[in-house]
């Protein structure tokens, strides 16, 4: 997918309810993010999978360059978060 392609289905995704995961330190998500995004660092989302949502919730991920969205897309749909779509990079939003 072109990073146009991934945006346009991210945001679709989001409109039709998906969570927006930011999974960078909350010191980059500081530095901006979408205004529909939730801060959860991918080294606190397995202690922290109830703040995503009940198991089911459809999800959007990324990262600054998609290593990190890689990793939490994996963790997430090995916990029962089957709908999981990888933006991976914000600039991609």
């Amino acid at each position: 997918m072109t990073p146009q392609e991934l945006s346009q289905k991210a945001r679709q995704l989001v409109a039709e309810g998906a969570v927006l995961l930011d999974v960078r330190t909350p010191a980059e998500f500081q530095q901006g993010h979408p205004e529909a995004a939730r801060n959860i660092p991918v080294q606190e989302l397995p202690q922290r999978l109830k703040e995503v949502g009940p198991p089911g919730t459809s999800v959007v991920v990324y990262c600054a360059a998609g290593g990190r969205s890689a990793v939490a897309a994996q963790l997430l749909r090995s916990n029962g978060f089957p709908d999981v779509f990888d933006l991976r990079s914000v600039n991609n939003w």
